[in-house]
């Protein structure tokens, strides 16, 4: 048997945030100050909600305890993860304890995560990616009026995330027939909208990732990506060398396709400060990357894409 979980309603498209219904006594969870959070929740036209914008950047379990303190007893009607991935996060882990459904808005694409069951806090200083079934929306409303006004490196950096979940998806031994239609599908929207320069195509062709990728694994590019995220690069944009060494390696479909919209992009050689076999050891710890890529893969091997990478060999 196969299975597949997306939230039970998905609102998507021009002007999905105005058009979509929100219960009354909403409690909205975000991270940005009121003066953008007042431009957002006026274009979704709820009137009746209480605000929470006090979710720090990379959120721990104490940002969960805070809304839950806060709120419990005031007994929103539901909870409204409004942001990037620390608020939908925070909202993710929080409404299943307080009993009550979400909803999940994300206002930057590339990480699908109002698509997915995974949840990411730090619990005592540490990142910890948490798979639960708890965590996925109960509807996600995906609308590309967010991307007016954010800086361009941001939206390249995303929409590589995007490109890199849904072909790693594809190519993942945990995938299933259904998740790599949907993650086949996301790459080609993806791909059209950076070759033909339709960005407003983004977050549907991120949408379609995180309903691939969410319910199957990331591969290689993934597990390479980190030895460069520790060291301060951004994750999108590791991705763009580290995915197209990866689909070199496994000789992925989607090989030539993913490097020349990274060409396309215009994203500079990535450098590594660490020792290439240190960082390779690293690597190798990440099984949850590494047992579904679609071959086996060996230090050597590592070492080998890391070297690539390092001389712009793509």
């Amino acid at each position: 048997m196969q299975t597949v979980r997306i939230p039970k309603v998905i609102n998507f498209g021009e002007n999905a945030l105005g058009e979509t219904e929100y219960p009354k006594n909403a409690l909205i969870v975000t991270t940005v100050p009121p003066e953008l959070s007042d431009k957002w929740i006026a274009r979704m036209g709820i009137q009746d909600y209480m605000l929470y914008d006090q979710v720090k950047p990379e959120p721990s379990i104490d940002d969960v305890n805070a809304v839950i303190s806060q709120f419990k007893d005031k007994n929103p009607s539901v909870l409204i993860g409004l942001g990037g991935g620390s608020s939908m996060d925070v909202v993710k882990y929080a409404a299943p304890e307080m009993k009550k459904e979400k909803i999940l808005i994300p206002t930057t694409f590339g990480t699908g995560a109002e698509m997915t069951t995974y949840c990411v806090l730090k619990f005592d200083g540490k990142k910890k990616l948490l798979r639960e079934d708890r965590f996925l929306a109960d509807m996600a409303v995906v609308d590309s009026y967010f991307m007016d006004g954010t800086p361009e490196q941001v939206i390249k950096n995303s929409v590589c995330d995007a490109c890199a979940q849904a072909t790693e998806g594809y190519d993942s031994k945990l995938g299933n027939d259904l998740t790599r239609t949907l993650c086949k599908q996301a790459f080609e929207i993806l791909y059209d909208a950076i070759m033909n320069d339709k960005p407003e195509n983004y977050p549907y062709g991120s949408m379609l990732s995180g309903m691939g990728f969410g319910n199957c694994s990331t591969t290689l590019g993934h597990a390479l990506s980190y030895v460069f995220s520790n060291e301060g690069v951004p994750h999108g944009y590791s991705l763009s060398s580290c995915t197209t060494v990866a689909h070199k390696h496994n000789k992925s479909i989607f090989y030539d396709r993913f490097k020349e919209a990274m060409d396309k992009l215009g994203f500079d050689k990535l450098e590594l400060k660490a020792d290439v076999s240190e960082a390779a050891d690293v690597v190798m710890t990440d099984k949850g990357h590494l047992d579904p890529n679609p071959i086996p893969i060996s230090k050597d091997d590592v070492i080998k894409c890391l070297e690539d990478i390092k001389a712009g060999n793509l």
